[in-house]
Parts: C-alpha cells; sequence; structure tokens
C-alpha cells in the first residue's frame, strides 16, 4: 500500500472571533501538524504548506494543508502552470 503525501487539518469557529484568537489557533495548528508529520515520520521541513478558509454563514474553516513527496510536486506544478496561465491572460 502506497505511504500518503499530503495531511489536512481543519478548525472552524465564528467569523465574529477577534483575529488574536485566530492567529493563536493558527500558530498551534502549525505546531500540532508539524508534531504529527514527525510522527509519521516525514521531516516538516521537506512539506510545502498551504492555507485554506472556506465561509459558511456565520463560520468559518480554516484548513492547513501538508504536501511532501509526489504531492508535493504535483502541487507545484499546478501552481506553476496556473502562474503562467494568468500572466499570459493579463
Amino acid at each position: 500500500m502506497a505511504r500518503p503525501t499530503q495531511a489536512h487539518l481543519s478548525r472552524s469557529w465564528s467569523r465574529s472571533r477577534p483575529e488574536a484568537f485566530k492567529d493563536m489557533k493558527k500558530k498551534q495548528i502549525e505546531y500540532y501538524m508539524g508534531a504529527k508529520l514527525i510522527e509519521v515520520g516525514v521531516e516538516p521541513r521537506a512539506a510545502i504548506y498551504r492555507w485554506s478558509i472556506k465561509t459558511q454563514g456565520d463560520r468559518e474553516t480554516w484548513t492547513y494543508s501538508a504536501y511532501w513527496g509526489e504531492s508535493k510536486e504535483n502541487l507545484l506544478k499546478q501552481e506553476s502552470q496556473e502562474q503562467k496561465e494568468q500572466s499570459t491572460s493579463s
């Protein structure tokens, strides 16, 4: 069975929460992700990370994603392609 090459952590809270709360939670999630990667045998510095935020009504869901190995390569290729497409359409 192939080993996973990405991981995601999501947390939800009210959009009206203060920025200080969101900053604290963001740092906690980043720390927890690093610890989880070490736990499964992935060097945290070898991964790349991306944040995404989804809003539904008065709730925000923040997702922190880590990519390494094949997933990292694929994501970087995809982002590079998207940048090229944006620069040619401008």
